[in-house]
Order: structure tokens, then C-alpha cells, then sequence
């Protein structure tokens, strides 16, 4: 799948380090539309787990596809829910680490309502014989300050020892057996792994959107948009930078910045909706 997000800045000297996303502007507007479109390309392996995958064939697509847009929620109260900002996140570390989804939270929901409680993302990636494990969070919000609030202390509730152990035995519980990567990630999540192991080879990917003004001010991509727009991620990534302090993980920060949020995710409800009476 050809790559989606613009990059406006990589900084990787220090961490946590940044990248700065956008979706662009197409034909003197914010690219919200396609955005919606390339995002739910990730809706089946996001919403269903491997063997439902691999299951899929000529008669099976469409009940399938119904199937993990029915996974997702069924609620009228969607504007509260944080099932699309994980789909953002999933699809970002795919694009940009080609990341391999673990296990998908949202197909051992109880019931669609649901909500899922734990890391956002569980996602690995290949070392040689090892496996990195990338453990997700995002704040899907207007305000870029609540989200750093909020997910900072998360992000310190999250890195507790009881926490981390009880959330590894919940994945652990998850693992597809037909999945490839299924004994060695059950191995590192162990119990009698110690943490200091699990730790050096574990990272948490961040991503936090918000309303930004200098984006409903452009109507494309010119040097100028990118100049201010730059300025903007690096201010947001020194203040999460300075309110998160000494972290024990290796922390990777995603900024996508919206034109609302607001618009979005009611393009994002719409969409689901006809996904699920398909």
C-alpha cells in the first residue's frame, strides 16, 4: 500500500523523539476525506484476529469486512469513543515502522459497546531472532495540552510493575495460536522473563492529534504551511518532552495535527456505518 502520511518532521536526536505527521490538502482542503478512506484499507486486520484473516476468501470478504466494522462499536454515542484513534494509530506504525499487529483488543470485546481497556496498540516487529514489542497509546483530542495531561499519566500508571504484568498475562491470553510470532511473544511476556529483559525490548509509540488553527488557515502544502506548522510540532514535543520527565521505556512520539476533530470523526462514524450494513 503506497504510503499515505506526509511527513513534516522526523527528529530523532533525542528521546522521546518526534514525527510530525499530516494528512495533506487536495484541492484547497485538508485531506480528511481520504484520510477516512485510507485508514479503514486497516479496518479487517485491526477489528479481527489472524486465523479470521487468513479465513478470508471470494465468499467470505463481505461478511467479513461487515464483521470487523460490527467489532468496532454499535453505539449512537461515538464521539466519546476511542476506537478511531486507534485506528489511527495502527494504521501510522504500519506505515511508518511496518509494524505487525499482535493481537486485535477489539475482536475479544464481550460485546461491540465495549470499551477496551490497556494499551491502544499491541504491535511487534522483527529483530533477528528477538521481537520488539511496541506497546500503543493515543489520545484521539481537541486540545492538544489535555492530551499531553492525560496521556503522560497514563503512560506512568502503564509502566507500573502490577500493571505491566497484568496486562501481559491479558495479551498473553489473546495470542492467536495459528499466528506466526505466537511463541515467541508468549516466551518474552512470561512470567519468569524479567521485566529488566521484556523492558530493553519494549517501546511505546504515542500518538496525540488536536484542532489546529494553522492548519484550517492553509489551503495547501506550501513552504509556508510546512514552516509554521513545523514550529507547532516542535513547541507540542518539548512540552510533552518536559511535563513526562525520566520515562523507563523508550517513548515514540506521534503529532497528527486536524483541521477538527469534530469533522473527522463524524466522516469516520459515516463511513462505519455503511461498513457495517454491507
Amino acid at each position: 500500500m503506497n504510503k499515505f502520511f506526509k511527513i513534516i518532521i522526523h527528529k530523532n536526536d533525542e528521546i522521546p523523539n518526534l514525527h510530525g505527521v499530516c494528512a495533506g490538502f487536495e484541492n484547497k482542503l485538508w485531506r480528511k476525506d481520504q484520510l477516512v478512506e485510507y485508514i479503514f484499507n486497516y479496518l479487517p486486520e485491526f477489528a479481527l484476529n489472524h486465523s479470521e484473516l487468513m479465513d478470508f476468501d471470494s465468499l467470505s470478504i463481505i461478511p467479513k469486512i461487515r464483521q470487523a466494522a460490527g467489532n468496532v462499536y454499535q453505539s449512537q454515542k461515538f464521539k466519546s469513543r476511542g476506537e478511531f484513534g486507534e485506528l489511527l494509530l495502527h494504521a501510522i506504525l504500519r506505515e511508518t515502522y511496518n509494524s505487525i499487529p499482535a493481537i486485535s483488543k477489539i475482536y475479544y470485546k464481550d460485546s461491540p459497546n465495549d470499551t477496551v481497556k490497556g494499551f491502544d496498540a499491541v504491535h511487534v516487529i522483527p529483530n533477528g531472532n528477538d521481537l520488539e514489542l511496541w506497546l500503543g497509546e493515543v489520545k484521539f483530542y481537541q486540545s492538544i495540552y489535555s492530551a499531553i495531561t492525560d496521556v503522560v499519566a497514563e503512560l506512568i500508571e502503564h509502566s507500573k510493575i502490577r500493571y505491566v504484568r497484568n496486562e501481559f498475562i491479558t495479551i498473553s491470553n489473546k495470542i492467536d495460536t495459528n499466528w506466526e510470532h505466537s511463541e515467541k511473544l508468549k516466551s518474552l511476556l512470561d512470567p519468569i522473563t524479567s521485566l529488566d529483559d521484556v523492558f530493553e525490548k519494549t517501546c511505546i509509540p504515542v500518538l496525540l492529534t488536536y484542532d489546529s488553527s494553522i492548519i484550517s488557515k492553509h489551503e495547501k502544502s506550501t513552504e509556508d504551511y510546512v514552516k509554521e506548522i513545523e514550529i507547532e510540532l516542535l513547541k507540542f514535543h518539548k512540552s510533552f518532552c518536559d511535563k513526562l520527565g525520566d520515562f523507563p521505556l523508550t517513548v515514540h512520539l506521534f503529532l497528527l495535527p486536524l483541521s477538527t476533530k469534530k469533522e473527522l470523526i463524524n466522516k469516520l462514524e459515516e463511513k462505519l456505518k455503511i461498513w457495517q450494513q454491507i
